[in-house]
């Protein structure tokens, strides 16, 4: 047994069970994210009272309606993002993007999707380790980072690794990618080497490159990739162009407006003594 591991609550166990199982008889292709992969991944455990699923977002409103004629209270957190399912004080977040616009999920999650057994005896498939490395990178909030996520991932899982579809998911993100690779090799100094050599080099000629140009996006700020919040006083101020929107991003300025205010609610709230509503993981 881990010994770091929390004790499992039945009736929180037999409620993850049953969601599990409508989220089956429905139909509806869906991917396991969250504290569980991470556990079937890293041996990492932390006990929660969500369960994080990833599906197509053209699946995502007939899945709403089969979960709310079974019972649950539904809502669309995010309409570009996230929507929720609550039964016995337990939530399902069904995830079809990322908050910054970004990690969309897509036909080749599921193609890359590997098997599990849950802690409730559930056999499903898990988000793959790529892609939860490639949603995760750009969690970095103040009150959530989930850099140590991926650095235990790269531990458990860098010899597995598709290191030229990860890189591919980065794209124009790569500096982001870069930068957690680094901080890999900082953390666990003796397994700086399982990081492929040639994938180092090919980041480090980005960069080099890089150093030698003057940028044509001076004019923007990508640190709203990376936090709701923290660089808001940029665009607010005018300063910069905010990178999730059109033609570097894909959120209208409608949908950032959206999740601001959202947060800001959340945020004040908290301050008064209210949870606040943390950002799901993949």
């Amino acid at each position: 047994m881990n010994p770091h591991a929390m004790p499992v609550n039945q009736s929180a166990k037999n409620l993850y069970r049953l969601g599990l199982q409508d989220l089956q008889r429905s139909g509806v292709p869906f991917l396991v994210g969250g504290a569980f992969a991470l556990e079937s991944y890293t041996g990492l455990v932390r006990r929660t009272k969500d369960l994080d699923v990833f599906a197509l977002r053209e699946d995502v409103d007939g899945l709403m309606r089969f979960l709310a004629a079974a019972g649950y209270e539904t809502e669309v957190r995010f309409p570009h993002w996230i929507s929720k399912a609550h039964k016995g004080g337990h939530v399902i977040d069904i995830i079809f993007g990322s908050g910054n616009g970004i990690c969309a999920v897509d036909q080749k999650w599921f193609d890359a999707a590997p098997t599990a057994t849950m802690m409730m005896g559930e056999r499903v498939r898990l988000v793959p380790a790529e892609e939860m490395i490639w949603s995760k990178a750009f969690i970095m909030e103040r009150e959530r980072y989930d850099g140590a996520d991926i650095a235990r991932l790269l531990h458990a899982r860098c010899e597995k690794l598709d290191w030229g579809r990860l890189l591919w998911r980065f794209d124009r993100q790569w500096r982001v990618f870069l930068s957690h690779l680094v901080l890999f090799g900082f953390v666990y100094p003796g397994r700086r080497l399982q990081i492929p050599h040639w994938l180092m080099r090919e980041l480090m000629h980005r960069l080099d490159m890089e150093m030698q140009t003057l940028s044509s996006d001076r004019d923007v700020c990508q640190g709203t990739l990376l936090s709701w919040g923290q660089y808001l006083d940029h665009i607010e101020r005018g300063d910069y162009k905010d990178a999730r929107h059109s033609p570097r991003g894909s959120l209208t300025a409608g949908e950032t407006k959206f999740v601001t205010e959202r947060f800001q609610e959340e945020h004040n709230g908290a301050l008064h003594g209210h949870p606040e509503v943390s950002e799901p993981a993949a």
